[in-house]
């Protein structure tokens, strides 16, 4: 055997024994999506504020139909948060991580709304409690996935994911309806008083006034009798 052919048996044998190595990392981090990332400014996930900083992203080994995601430290050695996504698609796969953010007011940290490991078209979009989900929904004007705030679940898989549109973030929540007041009782109207009834009369005054006046004729015609 010549020196080229043994250079060429030794170079093959490395190839090899890199691609060895290699393989059983590249095939995990494809498998549990582990992705480096630094921002050079705080940035806020679900129920936290990540300062400026290095982090891994990896989802969780689950085999729910849902995606679970871990943030770690830069080494990877201590666990930071555990936060629930749920599936986002795009149009097309990009060769390189892609991270998207929310809207924000003012100087408030940049919400982080979703992200795709390199390769793929269907990325991880971050769960937001329902009540932060209602700002971002309203700052955005778009939709965002929410859990509900109290309490949270100890199995994220069982938590209820619903969307808050912007038309609901922004519709005042519905006034308490009076409460129906009791009509009050009137009063009762006194019975006027009763007007006392009229003695009936027995009996008229004419023929007392008759019998005096015939009387007093025949007094007169007595007394002319006397005189003459």
């Amino acid at each position: 055997m010549n020196r080229k052919t043994i250079y060429a048996v030794v170079i093959t044998a490395l190839f090899t024994l890199v691609g060895i190595v290699t393989a059983p990392n590249i095939r995990a981090d494809e498998y549990n999506k582990k992705t480096i990332m630094t921002f050079s400014q705080p940035i806020e996930i679900p129920g936290q504020i990540l300062p400026a900083g290095t982090y891994t992203f990896k989802l969780m080994d689950s085999q729910s139909d849902r995606h679970i995601v871990q943030i770690w430290d830069a080494d990877g050695t201590h666990l930071i948060a555990t936060v629930l996504t749920i599936n986002n698609v795009r149009l097309q796969p990009a060769g390189k991580t892609i991270v998207k953010f929310s809207e924000r007011s003012g100087d408030n940290p940049e919400a982080l709304k979703a992200w795709f490991y390199p390769g793929d078209n269907s990325g991880q979009e971050f769960v937001y409690p329902r009540h932060r989900a209602m700002e971002l929904a309203t700052q955005s004007n778009n939709s965002v996935p929410a859990i509900a705030d109290e309490p949270a679940p100890a199995d994220l898989n069982a938590a209820e994911v619903t969307q808050v549109p912007p038309a609901a973030a922004e519709t005042p929540a519905p006034a308490p309806e009076p409460t129906a007041t009791p009509n009050p009782t009137p009063e009762p109207t006194p019975a006027p008083a009763a007007t006392p009834a009229e003695l009936p009369k027995t009996a008229s005054s004419l023929p007392l006034i008759a019998l005096i006046g015939v009387a007093s004729l025949g007094l007169a015609m007595a007394l002319r009798r006397f005189t003459s």
